[in-house]
């Protein structure tokens, strides 16, 4: 089995889904807050599973944010 397939395994996603929620994460770049995407990927799981699978799927662009520098320029956090 590739890796791939033992990530997006419904065991896997279940469990990741669930340490998100035990964490309290915060909404996304997307503004859904954690109890809003745990619904949005029960409902779209296939359909994101088999976009991953096929190199077809293409998640939102990520948040930008600078911190600032000691010599008062800002650098971007990754």
């Amino acid at each position: 089995m590739r890796l791939i397939e033992v990530i997006l395994d419904d065991e896997s996603l279940n469990e990741a889904v669930k340490r998100v929620k035990s964490n309290k994460g915060v909404a996304g770049v997307d503004k859904m807050t954690v109890y809003e995407i745990d619904i949005y990927f029960q409902n779209n799981k296939e359909r994101i599973k088999k976009e991953i699978l096929e190199k077809k799927y293409r998640p939102q662009p990520g948040k930008r944010v600078y911190i600032p520098k000691s010599n008062g320029k800002k650098r971007l956090l990754v």
